[in-house]
């Protein structure tokens, strides 16, 4: 399916990317790219948002289970799919292929290369990668696939 090639692209450019990071960017130093955009390389040991980041050391582990469990659960469904439902497996490969790439990083480097910085005036986000990106955009596809077709459900026993 064309679907798990993009799940391997994904995989593909974000280590690529953060290839790129690691060999051209300065820990923590930002570097402006666009208004509203640095590129700042950051090592996240945690989870989003360097949730469990002090944890000690068994969080990499941690996470490397929960993001297999959640590809192998994301596998299963997508291979499963009608191929009609190509908004639901655009968004699924989108989560899978983040999951995979994240926790690729996680079992070679020991933590995650971050190197996208959003800010507005003082206000950061949390430095993120394109892996966490397509996480982000590949869970709201997912959502409202499952938004519409609740919405179509409810509409046509309306009737």
């Amino acid at each position: 399916r064309s679907w798990i090639a993009l799940v391997f692209a994904i995989v593909v450019v974000d280590h690529a990317t953060k290839l790129a990071a690691d060999y051209w960017l300065a820990p923590y130093a930002p570097v402006p790219l666009l208004p509203s955009l640095n590129l700042t390389l950051v090592y996240n040991t945690g989870a989003a948002f360097s949730l469990l980041a002090d944890a000690g050391g068994w969080q990499r582990w941690f996470l490397i289970g929960i993001a297999l469990a959640v590809c192998a659960l994301l596998w299963s469904w997508l291979v499963k799919l009608d191929p009609a439902e190509r908004v639901s497996a655009a968004g699924i490969s989108l989560v899978l292929g983040g999951a995979a790439a994240n926790a690729m990083d996680r079992l070679v480097r020991g933590h995650v290369v971050d190197f996208l910085d959003v800010y507005y005036r003082g206000y950061h986000w949390p430095t993120f990668n394109v892996a966490d990106a397509c996480i982000t955009v590949g869970a709201l596809l997912i959502v409202y696939t499952a938004v519409v077709a609740k919405e179509r459900s409810d509409g046509s026993s309306a009737g």
